[in-house]
């Protein structure tokens, strides 16, 4: 019986040494003990095998009840130390507790307050973009408390975006970004609804899409999808929160004809001539701007969404941040927009 201890003893120690898993050498160490139990029970007397490991099986019968009894005594210890799951709070209005702490500098806030915190639950909010004008206002609009919030982009977080997307992650490299942002969101607020769209918006899905939801932000880096996303808001009425980076320079604005304020065509009828407005990758991006941006965008969002203020209707801000300036234009209709106006059904050049 010696002779085996001492093998079991050599096996976790070996272990010990080779960094084996603990549930690996408990595992050796058990089909060591069944060996000896069934040699025991199944060997005649006298047996040398039988012999060389004790000769009777009731003295290891005895050594594994008592082992066992020890191994339930410590399980049963962790299970009494072991932390209930806390019962989850009734909710007996539209917040939970848990929400009503977290919203609490909104609520007191007068231009918020509760039923402005009530709208951005019930709000719907789709990001054209988990970029890098996407990443503050996708964070923002969690943190603030918009009850569902749609985002679609088909690209795949790279290394050269962590420079300025702050909602992805290193370990994020290589996934969509889409579920990516997701991911960030529901882990800095689990009491909203995140709805990924892993794809590029297209014609046959803009207006389908936009017709969901109440706001739209556009977020993207090129001017087919701005001029497709104007397209679908005007077509379903929604406001539409565009804003577009370079370098060291943003620009923001509100667009919705419906509600009286112009188009995105109604301003930029015609994309810039080839070179005159590369994109980042091209003309590089100052790291904070997307930030200053994008936050921006999520708090007209908000704006928009309570009543608050004034927004940027009729609007056009300007940021230039290798200077410290902020300027703001008045922009209006266009009656021959060919978005909005007379022109409409023109092709946009």
């Amino acid at each position: 019986m010696g002779l085996v201890l001492f093998l079991m003893a050599g096996v976790w120690g070996l272990g010990w040494v080779m960094k084996t898993p603990i549930r690996a050498r408990l595992t050796m160490i058990g089909l060591i003990y069944l060996a000896v139990v069934v040699a025991q029970l199944v060997l005649p007397a006298g047996t040398p095998l039988r012999v060389a490991t004790g000769g009777d099986v009731r003295p290891w019968l005895v050594l594994g009840g008592v082992v066992a009894l020890g191994a339930a005594y410590v399980y049963g210890l962790k299970r009494l130390r072991k932390p209930t799951a806390p019962t989850p709070e009734p909710q007996t209005g539209p917040f939970r507790e848990a929400e009503l702490n977290r919203y609490a500098r909104h609520i007191v806030l007068r231009e918020v307050g509760g039923s402005g915190q009530r709208k951005l639950k019930d709000a719907k909010v789709l990001v054209i973009g988990a970029g890098g004008l996407g990443s503050p206002a996708l964070l923002y609009l969690a943190a603030a408390g918009v009850g569902t919030i749609g985002v679609i982009d088909d690209d795949t977080v790279d290394g050269s975006n962590l420079q300025r997307q702050i909602i992805h992650r290193d370990q994020d490299i290589g996934m969509p970004k889409v579920f990516s942002a997701q991911a960030a969101m529901q882990a800095l607020n689990p009491f909203i609804t995140v709805k990924p769209y892993n794809r590029r918006l297209t014609p046959d899905l803009a207006e389908a899409l936009f017709a969901e939801y109440d706001l739209i932000l556009d977020g993207s880096d090129n001017f087919d999808t701005r001029y497709l996303a104007n397209r679908a808001a005007v077509a379903t009425g929604k406001p539409l929160i565009s804003a577009a980076i370079t370098q060291w320079e943003g620009q923001i604005s509100l667009y919705h004809p419906a509600g009286g304020a112009p188009c995105y065509e109604c301003v930029f009828p015609q994309r810039p001539a080839e070179g005159l407005a590369p994109a980042c990758a091209e003309a590089g991006v100052i790291a904070p701007l997307p930030g200053i941006v994008g936050s921006q965008m999520a708090l007209e969002a908000i704006k928009e969404i309570t009543g608050a203020g004034q927004s940027l209707r009729g609007r056009l801000m300007l940021h230039d941040a290798l200077y410290g300036e902020n300027r703001s234009m008045t922009v209006a209709r266009r009656a021959d927009c060919a978005c909005c106006g007379s022109g409409q059904g023109q092709t946009q050049a």
